[in-house]
């Protein structure tokens, strides 16, 4: 199946308390690769969210953008030391009947020590919460995965498109290569008449076309050739992941029609070798956006 590692989606969850917008978005990647951004009081159920992830990214680099909107992830209490309040208090009162100081101590000078009294911080432990991050999360990933595989289809058409010309192009040579050795076989037969004044040797002359037939025989890469479009073509209905298999028989197929083009000592045969590269370059960019 062509699933593309290219894609989008966005997913929602709401209770009384909390409601959760996730975004994931994915992009070409050799590997797997998993980014969450999230507030931190969450960093427990990272893992988590990445393994509902892998159950519908098989590869590719993604990113995951969680947003919570709520009172609830952060619960804070006042904390006051009392008992050091009551020591700065009466060091106070003693230094004025001591030094004779004068003035009182106010409320705002209680609020201006940090160590006598501050505001502590706690995240909200709430199962509640984790469950809509991962409701959300699941809906944003399935709409992705829609994506991935509405342009896997398109990328599969496009694919198939760029084989059907590889393939013309393989039936064209198969037909044409046997004339080659022909033609070879008639330059020579020309050349030495013109040199010997119309006298052949015909066992040299075999022989040279002996030589430059089995030089030139390109059977072996084309027959290659066919089998690997063959096996593309069959791969693109695999349910496994395809992408890195496709880019390997892509590979193959070019070092076999790179053999073509250095064995052929024709120019049409060297066209179409060229022409067959270019198809392979747009096939193997295709294949790059492959999960």
């Amino acid at each position: 199946m062509v699933v593309s590692m290219t894609g989008f989606g966005r997913g929602r969850a709401e209770s009384d308390f909390f409601i959760v917008n996730a975004e994931v978005k994915s992009v070409n990647h050799r590997f797997t690769e998993i980014n969450i951004r999230m507030p931190r009081q969450l960093l427990k159920i990272e893992d988590k969210i990445k393994k509902k992830l892998n159950q519908y990214i098989r590869r590719g680099r993604s990113e995951v953008y969680i947003n919570i909107e709520g009172a609830g992830l952060i619960t804070r209490k006042l904390q006051v030391d009392w008992k050091l309040i009551d020591e700065y208090y009466q060091f106070i009162e003693q230094a004025k009947s001591r030094y004779g100081f004068e003035g009182k101590v106010t409320l705002q000078d209680l609020l201006l020590r940090a160590d006598l009294l501050h505001i502590e911080e706690n995240e909200a432990g709430n199962e509640e919460l984790e469950n809509l991050v991962l409701s959300a999360t699941e809906e944003a990933v399935i709409l992705l995965k829609q994506m991935r595989l509405a342009e896997g289809a398109v990328l599969k058409k496009d694919l198939l498109a760029l084989i059907a010309q590889l393939e013309t192009h393989v039936k064209e040579l198969q037909n044409y290569a046997p004339e080659v050795v022909q033609l070879y076989k008639e330059r020579v037969l020309k050349r030495m008449q013109e040199f010997t004044g119309g006298q052949v040797d015909e066992t040299r002359l075999l022989t040279e076309v002996a030589v430059f037939a089995e030089k030139a025989d390109i059977n072996e890469e084309i027959t290659r050739l066919t089998s690997h479009l063959e096996q593309f073509v069959q791969t693109l209905n695999e349910a496994e992941p395809i992408g890195r298999k496709l880019d390997f028989i892509v590979q193959e197929m070019n070092r076999e029609v790179n053999t073509i083009g250095s064995k052929a000592n024709d120019a049409k045969i060297a066209k179409k070798a060229v022409e067959m590269k270019s198809l392979l370059e747009k096939l193997k960019e295709q294949v790059q956006n492959i999960e």
